[in-house]
């Protein structure tokens, strides 16, 4: 015979629970509307949560040429999505119980404070992203007290980035062009506008197999073919912006007509050597930081001859493909030379945890450069402005989390490096 279930015990009147019907202002107080927003670019950007997200809006509104050239890295991209690898490989290590109330995200960096430990990346022709440019990349630098770069190769001159950014940091990025007097009247340009620091680029002797460029047919200024018309054809807002702004104006270049290898390739110089950073020293009277530097060996080296920084770099993945992960090189650079000289790392940052990580492991500031463009093509100087937004807003985050109330509070106890990519012996 089966066993008789139990009888399901009755609930007393106390225990049953009360119903009543909801009366109509009950109801109205749990509605509640979102105030519509009706500008659509504050409507997209308030809605961008991340960097991630501003690349997705970026690349719905930028024409494929121009956003594949800051989307996209040398020949099979394996530095780039290697560098990003090694970030997300990361394992923090929080402390807990304290008592902290407040997170300082300040900085002194080259001689010079800043507001949080990163400065916005030199970046190639900037204005054909989002026809604001450098101007809503100074300016969005300048508020949120960091400084900003502008490179060689840089869509406005540099007494114009100045005068965007006045009272902010002002660096400048320097290639040493075949015409060497082009490349010392920049640095003298430089010195007289203020510009406190020159990042000295060694990096890139010719231009990097960037295949996306080549494939896309992308050239200075923007060809139109068929494929470009029918790319446009979503996006005119970018081709009247494109058309009705003014022309191009390049930092360095006298001429911008071929694709980016050939302009490259035409201004670059591979006899460039110890000799060009003696001269450029001799002229220079800032802060003088050697940007592109992927060994040890050549850290000690510049240790040696008495440089104000090194940023390890290998440009984004878009020269040397394979080349060195940055942010691996990291501890060891430190290690050998980070009492002698300020050490800035960038390629793949993508958030705040990036950034903190960085500092943990003894990088003294880091560098943001697609996840600036990616900004700038959302949404142009309020896009920039919602880039910083989110970087703080997480690095701030971390730092919480991570029990630390400063940046010198992050040491290398706080960040475990996850090995995926291991020399063989």
């Amino acid at each position: 015979m089966p066993t008789p279930k139990p009888p399901t015990p009755k609930l007393t009147k106390a225990q049953k629970q009360r119903r009543q019907v909801p009366s109509p202002p009950q109801i109205f107080e749990l509605l509640k509307f979102k105030t519509p927003v009706l500008n659509a670019t504050t409507r997209r950007l308030q809605g961008a949560l991340t960097i991630a997200d501003l690349r997705m809006i970026a690349k719905r509104r930028t024409p494929k040429a121009a956003f594949d050239y800051t989307d996209g890295a040398a020949e099979q991209e394996l530095s780039l999505a290697r560098a990003r690898q090694a970030f997300e490989d990361v394992e923090f290590n929080p402390g807990i119980l304290r008592g902290m109330s407040d997170v300082d995200t300040s900085s002194t960096i080259l001689g010079g404070p800043s507001a949080m430990p990163f400065a916005i990346a030199p970046t190639g022709f900037t204005r054909l992203m989002q026809t604001q440019g450098e101007l809503a990349g100074a300016s969005a630098a300048g508020a949120a007290g960091i400084p900003f770069t502008l490179s060689t190769l840089g869509t406005t001159s540099i007494e114009n980035v100045k005068a965007a950014n006045p009272d902010g940091r002002n660096w400048f990025q320097l290639y040493v062009m075949r015409d060497r007097e082009i490349s010392y009247d920049l640095v003298k340009r430089a010195a007289a506008a203020g510009f406190d620091t020159l990042q000295f680029t060694v990096d890139t002797p010719v231009a990097g197999a960037r295949l996306r460029d080549k494939r896309n047919g992308f050239s200075i200024p923007p060809a139109l073919t068929v494929g470009t018309i029918i790319n446009a054809i979503p996006r005119p807002w970018w081709w009247w912006d494109f058309l009705t702004t003014p022309k191009l104006e390049f930092a360095s270049l006298s001429t911008t007509g071929g694709t980016v290898g050939e302009l490259l390739n035409a201004a670059m110089d591979p006899t460039i050597s110890l000799d060009d950073l003696d001269v450029i020293r001799g002229i220079w009277p800032g802060k003088l930081v050697i940007k592109g530097v992927q060994t040890v060996e050549d850290s000690k080296k510049l240790a040696d001859l008495g440089v104000d920084g090194v940023i390890l770099s290998n440009h984004g993945g878009r020269q040397l493909d394979r080349a060195p992960i940055p942010f691996h090189l990291l501890p060891a650079v430190v290690r050998e030379v980070g009492k002698d000289v300020e050490i800035g790392v960038d390629t793949g940052i993508m958030s705040g945890a990036d950034i903190v990580a960085s500092i943990a492991l003894g990088a003294k500031f880091t560098m943001i450069g697609r996840a600036y463009l990616y900004g700038l093509m959302a949404g142009g100087r309020r896009g920039v402005d919602r880039t910083i937004e989110i970087l703080s807003t997480e690095l701030v985050r971390t730092m919480t989390l991570l029990g630390t109330a400063s940046l010198a509070e992050l040491e290398p106890k706080h960040v475990t490096q996850l090995e995926r990519l291991t020399p063989r012996a």
